[in-house]
């Protein structure tokens, strides 16, 4: 039986189309929803980038609107967001908030900026909300200067690497051609050091099928990280991913089971790893923190170098214009965010979801994907994930190996 929907909530008024005007927003509040504040926000600092990679959502899909926007974010722009962060964290009573530095790449803003930039959202959140802030780089210019910069300022820094330097060199190229792979990895060697160790916030790898798995995870472990993220590259219904000609093939997730099984078996762990984590505690029962799976509330906004406040930016994929919200910091609270359908959409939970997933056993646990990912022309996000069996081969996985390990552990009480 599909769960219980949240009380109050419409029937959608054009099925083919989600969410926009099928999702009744103040209906929602009529019959007692509440969205969740924002707790990140991600902040485009820069609009372009020093790498030209394959599968960026940024320059080689849908949503090209980087081209119109100001290269770099002015001091007036970041000044009227910290204001909004401030006033958002004083209306919800939040003890802290996260910022982001993003981009593009955020690094070519250079080391002068950035520390100005965050001196200015410390000294206006002090006093009233912790500050976390933290950067996502490709690693290209994190010298000692850059590092020296950030870390004093209490930025924690992760580093997008996709593996060996060959699985990294298949997709994370320069313009020209030329390999990134040496440089970031001179930047992962020197973010290790005693002295900036304590800034490594981890990496994020893209999965690619055509990389060894267990391979590309050791190149990874090699640098030491805190953490690993691993994110399955942006495709949906309308520009699916490419498979094998067997249609029911499910390599994105068969590599990430040969992944979780080298990081499961490992005694002890030698890293955390997001996804898997939040697959397992939420087959316990518990919430998740990422946007892969699980149907816990999306609190995070963008903040465009134009001021403009929008939707998650993993959205471009889908659509030109799909993540603005028409809002922006100099003329609106970020509590206006809060009342978009497609904001909305990501914080009802299984009302989001679409039929077929609404009736999958694992949908606790999967949520319907990644949003971004369910979307196909013509009926919007209302989809299952255009990589479900991937995410239903993982999950079933997964939950077969804790549950067996569950089992195995009580009969030593027995």
């Amino acid at each position: 039986m599909p769960p219980e929907r949240v009380p109050g909530l419409p029937a959608p008024k054009n099925p083919d189309v989600w969410p926009g005007s099928a999702l009744d927003v103040a209906a929602l509040r009529a019959g007692g929803w509440r969205p969740t504040p924002f707790r990140d926000v991600v902040l485009k600092v820069h609009q372009r980038c020093n790498l030209s990679c394959a599968y960026c959502y940024v320059y080689e899909m849908a949503d090209q609107s980087w081209r119109d926007r100001p290269v770099l974010m002015a001091r007036e722009t970041w000044l009227a967001t910290a204001s909004r962060m401030a006033q958002h964290a004083r209306t919800h009573g939040l003890s802290s908030m996260r910022l982001i530095l993003h981009g593009g790449e955020p690094l070519l803003a250079g080391p002068d900026l950035l520390a100005q930039l965050v001196d200015d959202f410390r000294a206006t959140l002090d006093g009233l909300c912790r500050l976390d802030v933290q950067v996502q780089t490709n690693g290209l210019l994190l010298d000692a200067p850059m590092l020296d910069r950030l870390s004093a300022r209490g930025v924690a820094i992760g580093v997008s690497l996709d593996g060996t330097r060959a699985d990294n060199d298949r997709h994370r190229r320069h313009a020209n051609g030329q390999s990134s792979f040496a440089a970031v990895e001179r930047a992962l060697r020197l973010l290790g050091t005693p002295r900036y160790r304590p800034a490594f916030a981890g990496l994020l790898c893209t999965v690619d099928p055509a990389a060894e798995p267990v391979a590309c995870y050791e190149a990874l472990l090699g640098y030491g990280p805190p953490s690993i993220d691993f994110l399955l590259p942006h495709a949906n219904w309308s520009n699916p991913p490419r498979r094998a000609a067997d249609a029911s093939s499910t390599p994105h997730g068969d590599w990430l089971v040969a992944v979780f099984d080298r990081w499961y078996d490992a005694r002890p762990l030698q890293t955390r790893v997001r996804l898997f984590e939040d697959v397992v505690k939420l087959a316990l029962g518990g919430t998740s923190r990422s946007e892969q799976v699980g149907l816990s509330p999306v609190a995070v906004v963008v903040v465009e170098t134009d001021g403009a406040i929008e939707q998650v930016d993993s959205l471009k994929s889908a659509y030109a214009g799909a993540c603005a919200t028409g809002l922006t910091v100099f003329a609106d609270p970020l509590d206006g965010a809060l009342e978009h359908p497609g904001v909305v959409a990501r914080q009802i939970g299984v009302d989001a979801l679409s039929e077929t997933c609404l009736h999958c056993s694992i949908r606790a646990v999967c949520g319907g994907g990644h949003y971004a990912h369910r979307y196909r022309a013509g009926d919007g996000f209302r989809n299952p994930t255009v990589y479900c069996g991937d995410m239903y081969r993982l999950i079933r996985h997964i939950m077969g190996r804790v549950a067996a390990d569950v089992h195995d552990r009580l009969g030593t009480y027995q």
